[in-house]
């Protein structure tokens, strides 16, 4: 009997769509967990050192790391491009510090708005650094969705403190950071790229550490800081296997979920609610945001050869 060639399994209708929920459900369950981590992250900053906060968060990622070493050896750590791995886990590690010293200072929900101008940030460096195409259309949402931060920040008028400038900073690491996963992706595994993160990140934060660190002296700020171990290395779980299971189109806009988590503890914790302008800006920029997105996946589209 003669075998032709074997087609490729394609995904049912029902069977794309059932993956698509479950990745956005995990995605969903990841912007949640994260936002109950830089909740507590605020709360401990009254007492704790942001280095201090930011290296438990990274602890729970780290011990996740070893046991994975123990299990695989070290060819984990094969990478074919070490710098832009170690360049990652520094961009990581400060992007998470600049952050949490930003929301001891500024209300949650509205450092959580600002921090969504990083997908715009990557547009702009996937421009200049990469050399992708970037059309009118997304120039154009790329400058609204600045408007549009610019409305939250209001630079001039003191409407929210100083150190909102450091969730533009930290905004600007991350996008970097993602630009620096998008040339990894074609050259190193995920299990690499996340276990040099760990690792990098841990070692530059344990390196002031000493000068930093305070024993917990409640209970309260010892369950807190074992929570945010715990909790950070949960979400990140759920946001990679999210990516597993789900196209990233599909789910991406679940990230901008960020602001009600933010928000709703921001309110139910600290007191603190947006006020209207910070809510005009976050609308703006989240609509910009989707807009960019929509136009990704039809690029993508555009760019698939149908089969004949």
């Amino acid at each position: 009997m003669t075998v032709g060639p074997v087609s490729p399994v394609v995904p049912q209708p029902s069977q794309r769509r059932s993956e698509s929920l479950l990745g956005v459900m995990l995605m969903a369950g990841g912007m949640f967990v994260f936002s109950a981590v830089d909740t507590q992250a605020k709360f401990l900053t009254q007492t704790l050192d942001p280095i201090q906060i930011v290296w438990s968060r990274q602890l729970g990622l780290l011990l996740g790391v070893v046991v994975l070493l123990l299990i695989r050896g070290t060819s984990v750590l094969q990478t074919q491009q070490p710098i832009l791995q170690l360049t990652r886990g520094g961009l990581a590690a400060g992007s998470a510090l600049l952050f949490i010293i930003a929301v001891s200072y500024v209300p949650l929900a509205d450092a959580v708005a600002v921090s969504f101008i990083a997908p715009f940030v990557v547009t702009v460096l996937g421009a200049l650094v990469l050399r992708e195409r970037v059309g009118i259309r997304r120039w154009t949402a790329v400058t609204i969705g600045f408007i549009g931060s610019m409305i939250i920040i209001r630079p001039g008028m003191g409407a929210l403190h100083p150190a909102v400038m450091l969730v533009v900073i930290a905004a600007i690491l991350f996008a970097l950071r993602q630009i620096i996963s998008r040339a990894l992706a074609d050259t190193d595994r995920t299990s690499t790229t996340v276990a040099y993160t760990a690792l990098v990140g841990s070692f530059l934060l344990s390196l002031p550490l000493p000068f930093v660190w305070q024993w917990p002296t409640s209970t309260t700020e010892l369950v807190l800081l074992t929570s945010i171990a715990i909790m950070a290395a949960g979400a990140e779980i759920l946001v990679i296997k999210a990516l597993e299971v789900a196209q990233a189109v599909v789910i991406a806009p679940v990230h901008y979920s960020l602001i009600i988590w933010g928000t709703a503890y921001g309110y139910f914790v600290f007191g603190q609610f947006p006020d209207i302008w910070t809510w005009v800006g976050a609308i703006i920029i989240i609509a910009s945001g989707l807009y960019t997105l929509q136009r990704d996946a039809k690029v993508g589209r555009s760019k698939e050869i149908p089969d004949g």
